[in-house]
């Protein structure tokens, strides 16, 4: 399959790495079909609608800010980032990680009941 993504321009790639998502994201309910991008020199990986190409969301993996962060057997928590030119303002939200389970190819989104998880966590601080 081939797609032409906003962000990223035109990849091709096999249908055996579309993620299935049954209930969507929150907000974006409508979409179910996703690919996971990570390129070699990014810092973000790239969850990319194929339904709608244009919608694209960055994701940082959550063992990375917070080992001990809640864990789902045989699936990857991430969390969407909100960008920002400013790197002192880029932000990720840790209560509403998305988890993917690379194997199965399925993914969902969940609310986590604990106020220890913002939903804007500031990814980089000065210092």
């Amino acid at each position: 399959m081939k797609i032409k993504f906003e962000h990223i321009g035109e990849i091709e790639f096999d249908d055996d790495l579309i993620l299935t998502f049954e209930n969507g994201l929150i907000g974006f309910e409508y979409l179910k079909k996703f690919v996971l991008i990570k390129t070699d020199d990014d810092l973000f990986y790239w969850l990319n609608s194929i339904e709608r190409p244009e919608f694209c969301f960055p994701l940082i993996g959550v063992r990375v800010i917070d080992e001990n962060y809640p864990f789902e057997e045989n699936f990857e928590a991430f969390s969407v980032v909100i960008l920002n030119q400013d790197p002192l303002k880029i932000t990720t939200n840790l209560m509403a990680p998305i988890y993917i389970n690379q194997d199965s190819k399925i993914g969902y989104q969940k609310i986590l009941d604990n106020d220890k998880y913002p939903v804007d966590y500031k990814l980089f601080v000065e210092s």
